[in-house]
Parts: C-alpha cells; structure tokens; sequence
C-alpha cells in the first residue's frame, strides 16, 4: 500500500509564504516591470533599439566607464586609507580611541551628498579655502568639481567603512599565529603584509565590495561636483527626469544594465572571497598595545588628521547654518534667520515626515529581518534560502532604479501608490532591509539551538520560545544591523528624489532642493539638524549597546 507523506503545515509555513508574497508583490514585480519597460518601445512591441542606442554612442558608454573609473579609484584610497587607520585603532593604545571611534563612524553615516555640499563651500570657485590660499599665499586651489572632487569627498565619506569591517577582522586574529609568525622572523612591517593582511583577506574583498557599490551607486555627490563627468546614476536620473523630456524606456534600459553590472562586481566578489576560505578560532584575541614615543605620534597624528578632515565639512556646514545669508551669500555676524527660513519652509513637515517614515520603515524591516534570520537558520530549506537570497537584490541595485522600478509598478489603477507615504516607506524598507538581515542572521548563528530546545520540552510553545528567549537574545545583533538602517532611511535621497512630493518631502529632501534653488543658509539649517539626529542616533545606539562593534 502506498503511503503518502503528508507535509507538515505550520505557523511557520504561512509566514514564509506570507514574506515570500511580499517580497513578490514590492521587488519581483517592480523588478519584471522595468525589465519589461526595457524590451518593449511605446507601441508594446518587442525590441531591444534602447540596449542597441546605449551600447552604439559613445555619451552613454562613457558613463559606465567613468562610474567603473570612480568606484575602483574610491576603493583603493578608501583602502589605503582605512587599513592603517583600522590597524593603528586595533593593535595600539590612541588618545581619545573613543572620540576617533564615533567620529570616524558619524563621517560615513551622513548624507553622502551633505559632504559634496560642504565642499564646495570649502574649495568651490569661491570657497573660504580657494580664496584664502589666493589671497594670503596666492595658491590656486585645484577644482574640486570632476573626477578629483568626487573621489576625496567619497574616499573620507566611505573610508569608515573600511575601518568598520578591519576593526572587527583584526580582532578575530588568534595572537598565538602572530607570535608564531615572529618566532620565525617574520616581524614589523612585514609581518603585517605577509600574514595579518592575508588572514583578513576575505573581509577586504568584503570591505572593497560595499565601498564599490555605494561610490558606484551613489547619486548626490556626482550630480553636485560632477558637473561634465557624468555618472550612470546621474544619467538614469537625467532619463528619468531630464529638462529635456522624459523617456521611461531608455531609463529603464539604463536601469537594467545598471542591474547586471552590480550583480556581475557582486558574484566577481563572492568568487575572490571563496579563494581566500579559511576559519580562525580567536582563543588568545591580541592586545592592543602601547606605542614608542615616536610612533604614538605618528598614529595620532594620522588617525586625528584624516578624522578632521573627514569631519570638516560637517562643522562647517552647522557653523554656516547660524551665519547671516541672504541666498546664497554669507555675510558678516551670526543669526539663526536661516533656521527661521526652513521652519517656514517645511521644517516640520520635512522632520515629522523623516521621523515617521523612516520609523515605520525601520518597525518592518526589525520584524522581517527577524523572522528571516529564524527561518534561514532554525528552519533553513530550499525555499527559506530562496527568500534570504530574494532580500539581498537591493543590496546591489542602486536606489535611483529601485525608485523608478517602483514608480513604473505602482502608477497604475490597480496600484495606485505614486505620491503616497506607502510608497515612501516601501522603498525605504527595499533599500535598506539587508543591513538589518545579515546582520541578525549572523547573530542567531551565534546562540545554541539547545537553549530553544530546553524552553519547549519544557512545555512552552514554538512562538512562545520564539518571542520570550529567541528574540530578546539576538536584540544586540538586531540592534546593530537597524542602527546602520536606521541612519540610511534618515539620510536617504537617489530613491527619495523619485519618490517624493510636497507632502511626503523629508530632511534629505529639503536640503538637496534648497541646495538646487540657491538657498545655502537654509540648505546649511537642514544639514546641521539631518547631522545631530544623526550624532545623537549614534550615541543613542552606543549606550544602549555598550559596544564598539556595527556590523554591516
């Protein structure tokens, strides 16, 4: 007699399909509209004329090479920067580790375009510097507009980064390999390079990727300095919502080569990483020790003076913000007329939007990424790891095609949402999901299975268990991963400029407009309230945890 197994339906199973429908309706089907926008012409047949344009004039072309050219070059200083800064933060005792520690972070945890903003201001044309150094020294200052402007203010922007991810490398290294190493007269600058730098392999390829794609994704800072140096986000923008007209078929071509490329740099790093596959087990974690006289200067100085530089821009922006200004001209003597300004140009709706949008799309994203991780490693399956892989897309697709994926998905009569807050806080929760994912996944990872075991042979039930012992115990890796969503949906702009109306405007957006219309005062009061909700989301973050570790 044939027996038929009979599949085990539990709450489990509807909330995987519950994710699962979820994940199709707002990414798979915004997702397969811009493909199909792609391939079809205004007549709704089949054509590939758009991909055939792009590839045969050399405008569009360049684009691509030129966001190639900018993402390697951020990279590399980003990196030549970083792993010293990492090193000497990691191994030596530095004045002040606590200071570097939360400056460094709050440096790359602004609004990316806030930097090139700030710069101008410091080296544009008529910049405080520029015309400092020509006047008292006659020195001209090279432009920071172009390819150069693009890379310093990106590199110091996402150069924390780099130290985030080393930071925590370095502290995984068993010391006993590094005494082994010098045992055998591998010491000193050589050392770091034959056998610290190669066991924290895998986390530079990881580190070099995330730089990658935001500095290649990143829209604000090249649409500000770039002037002729056109990036591919700048031009999908400009596809999309040019002066001259709009076509949503080549922008979304556009988008989808965009798509391809992130996807195929993000499989080239999973294939680098798997070269370099190895585990330490950090049972004799290293000291941080106390530098000789000369190299303690040296390594303050260098951490301190890429922290200034970094930081600059930002205590610039806030002093600007209480100068007197008339547009765009600072004047002699303080005021806070420009705070006035933007509270009658939409401060509050611009604060409570920033608030509550990125609040509720931080409650969604904490409540999926939880169940997520629960079914990736308590009930991992085909299908559970199916939706994990499903959540990670928008991490290789930039915010600029996510907004006109969604915009083209939900314009219609059945999906109405153009305009609207849903939509707002859907893409926010698109965007930024995957922090929140890796790292609560990598937390659960860490707390033994028997501790559940014991609460339901006990008689508890599975949710139960879930919700009283699961839950609370993977609170500080959810904590870490929804500090860094956190402060992404708050400063969000490539998907917001698409997205966004009069009445769901938020901080980003208020700033970036009054940026665009010549209003630098209140540009500057918008900035310096977006940089303090930052700082004290950061400390709030840092006390509750009591740690020195974000995951990213």
């Amino acid at each position: 007699m044939l027996h038929i197994k009979k599949y085990k339906f539990d709450v489990w199973t509807v909330i995987s399909l519950a994710i699962m429908a979820t994940f199709a309706l707002t990414l798979l089907y915004p997702m397969i509209k811009i493909f199909r926008l792609a391939v079809i012409d205004s007549n709704g047949h089949f054509t590939l004329q758009n991909f055939i344009t792009f590839f045969s004039k050399t405008y569009y072309v360049k684009t691509i090479s030129n966001s190639f050219e900018l993402a390697l070059l951020i990279t590399f200083f980003s990196l030549l920067i970083g792993i010293p800064f990492s090193y000497f933060y990691s191994f030596y005792i530095l004045k002040g580790a606590k200071l570097i520690f939360i400056l460094s972070i709050l440096c790359c945890m602004s609004a990316p375009f806030i930097g090139a903003y700030a710069w101008i201001l410091l080296l544009g044309r008529s910049g405080i510097l520029t015309v400092f150094f020509e006047k008292l020294f006659h020195i001209k200052m090279g432009s920071i507009y172009g390819l150069k402007g693009i890379v310093l203010v990106e590199t110091l922007k996402l150069f924390p980064l780099v130290f985030i991810y080393m930071n925590g490398a370095f502290k995984n290294i068993d010391n006993s390999l590094l005494e082994a190493s010098s045992n055998l007269g591998c010491v000193g600058i050589r050392r770091v390079f034959r056998v610290t730098l190669r066991l924290c392999m895998p986390t530079i390829l990881a580190a070099s990727l995330i730089v990658f794609m935001r500095s290649f994704a990143d829209f604000g800072t090249p649409l500000l300095l770039g002037e002729g140096y056109r990036t591919f986000p700048v031009e999908i923008y400009n596809q999309y919502l040019g002066e001259n007209g709009t076509d949503f078929h080549f922008a979304a071509t556009i988008s989808v080569i965009a798509i391809l490329i992130t996807a195929l740099v993000f499989a080239l790093q999973k294939w680098g990483t798997s070269k370099f596959k190895f585990s330490i087990n950090s049972l004799h974690p290293v000291m941080k020790k106390k530098p000789s006289l000369l190299k303690g200067i040296f390594m303050n100085f260098y951490c301190y003076l890429i922290i200034a530089l970094s930081f600059l821009p930002q205590i610039y922006v806030i002093y600007l913000s209480f100068k007197k200004c008339d547009m765009a001209v600072f004047k002699q003597g303080f005021s806070l007329d420009s705070y006035r300004s933007a509270i009658r140009k939409l401060l509050y709706r611009s604060l409570t939007n920033s608030l509550v949008i990125s609040g509720l799309a931080l409650l969604i994203i904490i409540i999926i990424s939880v169940l997520i991780a629960y079914l990736v490693v308590r009930r991992a399956s085909l299908w559970n790891n199916f939706i994990d892989t499903i959540s990670m897309i928008p991490y290789i697709i930039p915010g600029s095609v996510i907004g006109i994926a969604l915009v083209i998905a939900f314009s219609t009569k059945t999906f109405a949402l153009t305009g609207t807050m849903t939509i707002m806080v859907m893409s926010f929760v698109i965007r930024r999901m995957p922090y929140t994912i890796r790292s609560a996944t990598a937390n659960l990872m860490q707390i033994p299975i028997s501790i559940e075991e014991a609460s339901i042979s006990l008689g508890t039930s599975k949710l139960k268990t879930f919700r009283a012992i699961t839950v609370p115990m993977m609170a500080n890796g959810i904590l870490s991963g929804a500090i860094l969503s956190w402060v992404s949906l708050v400063t969000e702009l490539s998907s917001s400029i698409i997205l966004y109306n009069n009445r769901t405007i938020t901080l980003t957006m208020s700033t970036y407009v009054s940026i665009t219309m010549g209003n630098y005062g209140m540009a500057c009061a918008f900035s310096a309230i977006l940089t303090v909700l930052t700082f004290v989301s950061l400390l709030i973050y840092l006390k509750m945890s009591g740690s020195e570790d974000i995951q990213v």
